[in-house]
């Protein structure tokens, strides 16, 4: 895979990524249910950038060699990064790890 292809399956999957992802986040809404906005980008970002690279492979002719499939992974995980810049998303993540943190903490006061 070239830097060419990768930055722009990048650009176009981190997009379509982002806008899905905003899209059942307001299902959600509309439903009144309650929902994790990280989680939705990381199974979007999967879908997306997985399913979009695997089609750019399939569709250039691509082999399935060890680097197109690292950089199918990579893909996956850069494209969750890329939707997760909204800032709903960033602080709720944010939030988790340090609620988690605080109950490790608070788990070993205890013990």
């Amino acid at each position: 895979m070239t830097i060419t292809l990768f930055f722009t399956l990048f650009t176009i999957c981190s997009s379509v990524s982002g806008l899905l992802t905003q899209a059942i986040k307001q299902v959600y809404l509309n439903a009144k249910k309650p929902y994790s906005a990280n989680i939705i980008a990381l199974i979007d970002s999967i879908v997306v950038g997985g399913g979009g690279t695997a089609c750019s492979y399939i569709l250039l002719g691509k082999q399935w060699d060890l680097n197109n499939i690292v950089c199918l992974i990579l893909m996956c995980f850069i494209v969750w990064i890329g939707c997760m810049i909204g800032f709903d998303k960033v602080s709720q993540t944010i939030a988790q790890i340090n609620s988690t943190s605080a109950l490790k903490e608070a788990e070993k006061k205890t013990k």
